[in-house]
């Protein structure tokens, strides 16, 4: 749109958007009932949001040209081409790093040095560290959760706290890593640097993983301490991820992190004959392409969000959110109601925050909340929900190396991490304790359309 120009809301050019949505979770719905597994992901989401710009370009008014260019407008913002490239990095250092050998030693690494009886806590910190630096809760339940089960069975260890202790730890790595999809999507869609949406962040998830841990101690506790084991790892395998985590950490640029790392496992990878170089160059294309739903659904819903807007959407759906807002600590539990709301619905975090990004950017703006602020929130509550909900991936994907033997009600009531982080998340909210960035560095706000 063109700065300066008040744009009148329009609830009929919020329908593209419900469309969009609506086929998504609609498919998810019709597919679980008729027990097909995973449901919510047999629909890839691209072709969703494909409908849904589709009818945009039927109920929007004005010539085919003028919303052909809305939409590339929209495909081609800045934080969307960021955004892409970004997913593209982290999926081929993922890639790369995994074929070499790295998730794996990092598993047996954490698992030869954690004593018996702290299993629990133990397995919390290794899915953590696995999802952190990996930039996926999913690679990080996969790697760890058969482990997790067998040594649950062996150590006389409640199997549901396990379990509860993988999913958490994953969660936490997947709202804190700086090459997960979901705080790439939340800092662009925002405006805001990766570092400083962490710094906010890990004063909130922090608290949540201490207490979490000082539970799984005293409640996760093995009934017989089981013998020790030897596990295979090469620590040279697991310098790839502790690279990227420093550096990342230290605030360098993401395309150099990434690009590093990319290198470094490459490196290591073709030194140990896990690959040769022609296999390396594979591997960082099959990276590139384990991205591309993600990487089309961000292209099309980014030309959707730009239709929406133009038409009037953004706008009417703020103006009713409008009416229970009163300022900005009541905006902040809005945008945290929204995108758990969406997540709930479409079972996605990642699209969660994609679709919600462009209207919490909008409440920042007019309720003058603080867009670092804005970024950690919409990761916190979507991985909250998207860590809770029984039909998504995560869940699903954990209970399936039970055989059957649990059920999500089972293990939902011990998602402690999970339920302490959504509870730090309010308190900070209304008890700004996360805020010394924020304090130090206070946000400027730009006039739109200035220079």
């Amino acid at each position: 749109m063109e700065s300066g120009k008040e744009i009148k809301g329009s609830f009929k050019g919020l329908i593209p958007f419900l469309i969009f949505v609506g086929l998504y979770l609609g498919s998810g719905l019709i597919l679980q009932s008729k027990g097909v597994k995973l449901a919510f992901y047999q629909f890839p989401a691209p072709v969703a949001a494909f409908a849904g710009v589709v009818s945009a370009f039927i109920l929007f008014k004005g010539n085919i040209g003028e919303k052909f260019d809305t939409f590339v407008k929209g495909c081609g913002n800045q934080d969307i081409i960021i955004m892409c490239i970004i997913y593209l990095l982290a999926g081929a250092f993922a890639g790369v790093s995994k074929s070499m050998g790295g998730v794996d030693s990092t598993v047996n690494l954490g698992l030869t040095y954690i004593p018996a009886q702290y299993i629990a806590p133990g397995l919390f910190m290794i899915s953590a560290f696995i999802a952190t630096a990996t930039g996926t809760s999913v690679g990080a339940i996969v790697a760890v959760a058969p482990i997790a089960v067998g040594l649950a069975e062996k150590g006389g260890l409640s199997l549901p706290i396990i379990l509860a202790a993988v999913m958490g730890g994953a969660m936490f790595g997947d709202n804190l890593s700086v090459i997960s999809d979901t705080t790439i999507a939340a800092t662009r869609t925002q405006g805001v640097e990766m570092r400083d949406k962490f710094r906010i962040n890990i004063f909130i998830a922090a608290p949540a993983a201490v207490l979490t841990l000082l539970l799984l101690l005293v409640v996760g506790k093995p009934e017989i301490i089981p013998e020790v084991q030897a596990y295979d790892y090469n620590f040279i395998k697991v310098i790839p991820y502790i690279f990227v985590l420093g550096l990342s950490l230290v605030g360098m640029n993401v395309f150099v992190v990434l690009t590093g790392g990319i290198l470094l496992s490459g490196t290591i990878g073709m030194l140990y004959g896990d690959f040769t170089l022609l296999g390396y160059c594979k591997e960082i294309y099959g990276g590139f392409t384990d991205m591309n739903e993600i990487f089309l659904l961000s292209l099309l819903t980014g030309g959707l969000a730009a239709m929406v807007t133009k038409a009037g959407g953004v706008q009417w759906l703020l103006e009713k959110i409008q009416k229970n807002i009163k300022g900005e600590k009541s905006a902040q539990v809005g945008i945290g109601a929204l995108v758990t709301l969406t997540d709930a619905a479409v079972a996605n975090n990642t699209v969660a925050i994609i679709i919600n990004g462009p209207i919490a950017k909008r409440m920042c703006q007019q309720y003058k909340v603080d867009p670092r602020r804005s970024a950690a929130l919409l990761d916190i509550f979507s991985c909250v929900a998207q860590g809770m909900i029984p039909y998504g991936a995560q869940m699903l994907i954990l209970l399936g190396f039970t055989q059957g033997a649990l059920s999500p009600l089972q293990v939902l009531p011990l998602l402690w991490y999970q339920q302490l982080l959504a509870l730090f998340a309010i308190i900070s909210i209304f008890i700004p304790f996360a805020d010394q960035l924020i304090k130090q560095k206070p946000w400027v706000w730009k006039v739109e359309g200035a220079e």
